[in-house]
């Protein structure tokens, strides 16, 4: 291969290539797999929202028998299939200037130019054999790590719910990052996700017990659309106002920078109304110095075996722990 030349394809000129046939999508070496409709619509979305995709790989041969040139897709069969299709109104796809999913011919003429005018990342290979063509397609489409849980679960599911999750987590990175809960390299591979899921998931159905397989089977159910959005949305700002209302980075360095102490914390400020800042921050304090008493066992009897336990074992998301933390937190409020 003598190089990959890089540059920015608009939309309109893709979907150009492709109505004058120099545009082969679907070459003998890719992969058969298609991606469902909310996969599409949260392409779509991610350009709707100015956001980039990944790269685009073509290669360039030349078809003598017409003599056209012929732009060969070696990684991006399915966003280019998904383009297209939106462009045909096969499926909708939100919009941030539209409450519900809108197909393209509902679109304004300001918000269709905006969309045929979106620029893609192309990298052209020029002069690349067939073995230097099936190397690269199986060199990007390569996994170079173990995918945790989470980053399988985002991968699988593009849909209703996948994408709230995901806006209710980023909106919250700097609480975060201000008190300790998440490092960058836990942000980085989606741990932040995956307990903004498990909150919701416990919030809508009742306490209980995680497991990656209860998890998915939520994200499926709610994939296509997720009815409780609006409503869930005003529970999560409310119990994290109360939580920002406390001082600044307070829960850093408290037991409560535990994912699972926190979680158990979030479920009972949101079982109760109109919580005063004080008392949070005094359910904060006490049940941290508890905790610590016992841990360094200056007042053992500070909390019961069972209750110490709960706040400090290994198996913290386990259903029995959830509940003795939630009835030693609920106490500070009734």
């Amino acid at each position: 291969m003598d190089r990959v030349d890089y540059e920015s394809v608009i939309i309109n000129d893709l979907i150009g290539y492709h109505t004058r046939a120099e545009l082969h999508i679907s070459p003998w070496y890719q992969r058969r797999s298609v991606w469902s409709q909310q996969q599409k619509s949260y392409l779509i979305n991610t350009l709707h929202e100015n956001k980039p995709i990944p790269t685009i790989y073509i290669r360039h041969i030349v078809d003598l028998d017409s003599e056209k040139s012929i732009k060969e897709v070696v990684d991006g069969q399915q966003r280019i299939r998904s383009i297209i299709d939106y462009k045909n109104d096969h499926f909708p796809a939100k919009h941030p200037n539209h409450k519900r999913p809108i197909h393209y011919s509902d679109l304004s003429r300001i918000e269709k130019t905006h969309y045929l005018q979106s620029a893609l990342s192309v990298g052209y290979l020029v002069g690349a054999t067939d073995p230097e063509v099936i190397d690269i397609f199986a060199r990007i489409n390569s996994v170079s790590k173990t995918l945790n849980p989470q980053e399988r679960r985002n991968a699988r599911f593009s849909g209703a719910f996948k994408q709230f999750s995901l806006a209710e987590a980023v909106s919250r990175l700097s609480f975060w990052r201000n008190n300790a809960i998440f490092t960058d390299t836990q942000i980085a591979r989606m741990q932040e996700v995956q307990f903004i899921s498990d909150l919701i998931m416990n919030l809508d159905q009742g306490l209980q017990d995680f497991a990656s397989p209860r998890l998915d089977r939520y994200y499926s159910q709610h994939d296509e659309s997720y009815d409780p959005a609006e409503n869930m949305h005003r529970r999560l700002e409310d119990v994290f106002q109360s939580l920002i209302s406390l001082p600044d980075g307070l829960l850093r360095g408290t037991i409560f920078s535990t994912p699972q102490l926190l979680f158990s914390l979030m479920i009972v400020i949101d079982g109760h109304r109109s919580i005063k800042p004080h008392v949070i921050l005094d359910c904060v304090n006490d049940l941290h110095s508890r905790v610590e008493a016992v841990r360094s066992s200056e007042y053992v009897q500070a909390l019961t075996t069972e209750v110490f336990g709960a706040f400090t074992s290994g198996n913290l998301h386990r259903i029995r722990a959830r509940k003795l933390r939630h009835d030693a937190i609920d106490k500070y409020f009734v």
